[in-house]
């Protein structure tokens, strides 16, 4: 913890590179990701403050769109394309995932009741190897599944009928790095 309090303590040292952020934000990109502390969104993408609206959730899940009970997921999303107009959404997937991971390989995960019960109400159990640490055919899957999950929000739909906002599926590797990105016309995870 104290290398994080150092930091912390002298990063707002520099105001002069801070000033302009407090007169509001105006990212493009929505990226919904995994709360994992190996996913960081502004170190894969190279993002500085202000350019990524972030959604981070127990395995990047898009909760199905539901106008009578809202979850603080579709209220994060709605925000991001409604007021800040976003023009494009990222799920960003990852290999060695534990929540996709319980889910390929049906884990007990009765001592952790909120984390069952967040994966079993909110997404569809993906397939894949159980016996692959990777996870990457599993979470692959899950994330196209979120991607169309997206779809099923009416101002979404709408929003990417008219080409106004761009949905994109991609897969991190954790132990190298790489970010593939799902080639919908190959239906596969490639470099990007």
């Amino acid at each position: 913890m104290q290398p994080l309090i150092d930091n912390a303590r002298t990063f707002g040292q520099r105001p002069e590179e801070f000033a302009k952020l407090a007169e509001g934000q105006s990212p493009q990109v929505l990226f919904i990701t995994c709360s994992d502390s190996r996913v960081v969104p502004a170190l894969i993408t190279g993002a500085r403050p202000g350019q990524l609206f972030e959604l981070r959730t127990a395995g990047n899940i898009v909760p199905p769109y539901a106008s009578k009970h809202p979850t603080s997921e579709a209220a994060t999303i709605e925000y991001a394309v409604e007021v800040l107009g976003v023009s494009d959404i990222v799920v960003c997937g990852h290999s060695h995932c534990g929540a996709v991971g319980a889910l390929v390989r049906d884990e007990d995960l009765t001592a952790v009741p909120a984390v069952r019960d967040w994966l079993a109400s909110a997404t569809p159990r993906p397939s894949g190897a159980p016996e692959d640490p990777s996870c990457s055919e599993g979470v692959q899957g899950h994330v196209l599944t979120q991607v169309l999950r997206l779809r099923s929000y009416p101002y979404i739909d709408a929003k990417v009928k008219a080409r106004q906002v761009a949905l994109h599926a991609w897969y991190y590797e954790v132990h190298t790095g790489a970010v593939l990105a799902h080639d919908p016309h190959s239906d596969a995870f490639t470099a990007l």
